[in-house]
């Protein structure tokens, strides 16, 4: 039986049960919530109020509910600040996440429409087109398309791309130092590919980020398509307010 005040509407009580058994670790991120059945019991209440229960936690993103499998605790998304240039490993290390990363493809491909202007080549022209999740504690967080010139992505795919960033290899290892980027951010639905290399159903919500990132003298050399799960990251940033003109 809930203790909660008698004044509470009933599903609001099995909302503030369910949340705090969550926030205190007994319902940990990735469990599965009892069956209707056994809450409507626990909580003597109607079907009709744990629904509602259920739904109020839905739409504060403390759990998810999966077609054909149950209603299951969401991760606790991370807060990302859009500050400066940096690598995914970076971001997860600042985090206080341990970074992996699970190579997917690597091979030489013909620069479409896009890539080619981002990277300053003729369309057709072969550019390398590295393909990775990215993980942090184990868990999948991005898909990410990395588009190089073709020289230097057959340079930096020599290496262990499971185990060193491009971003290191780009700046340690062939002097290519990155001095700023081009951010375009956007919410997009996850497609079978990129569901299936993250792990979620097609139609997910995904952050969709394209980054150009140029070396000295306006260069070019790294061009990728970021796919980050909608449900398990945020981005932050500060922004200054501009002079008035007049």
């Amino acid at each position: 039986m809930l203790n909660e005040s008698e004044y509470a509407p009933l599903y609001a009580r099995v909302e503030t049960a369910l949340a705090a058994e969550i926030a205190a670790g007994s319902l940990p991120p990735g469990s599965q919530l009892p069956p209707e059945d056994r809450l409507v019991e626990r909580f003597a209440v109607s079907r009709t109020t744990v629904r509602k229960a259920v739904e109020h936690l839905v739409a504060r993103g403390l759990v998810e509910i999966r077609r054909g499998k149950g209603t299951f605790v969401t991760e606790p998304k991370l807060t990302q600040a859009l500050t400066g240039l940096s690598g995914f490993v970076e971001d997860m290390v600042a985090l206080g996440r341990h970074p992996t990363a699970r190579l997917l493809d690597k091979r030489p491909v013909p620069a479409g429409e896009t890539v080619a202007r981002q990277l300053g080549v003729p369309q057709g022209t072969q550019v390398y087109r590295i393909e990775r999740v990215r993980l942090a504690d184990g868990v999948a967080m991005s898909f990410d398309e990395t588009y190089l010139p073709l020289d230097i992505g057959e340079k930096v795919a020599s290496n262990d791309l499971e185990a060193e960033p491009i971003f290191d290899l780009l700046e340690l290892r062939y002097d290519l130092p990155l001095v700023e980027a081009q951010y375009q951010l956007e919410a997009v639905t996850a497609d079978e590919r990129v569901a299936g290399a993250l792990g979620v159903e097609p139609g997910s919500p995904i952050f969709l980020i394209e980054r150009t990132s140029y070396t000295a003298g306006q260069r070019p050399v790294d061009y990728e398509k970021l796919y980050y799960r909608g449900d398990l990251i945020r981005f932050s940033t500060r922004l200054s307010r501009l002079p008035r003109i007049g």
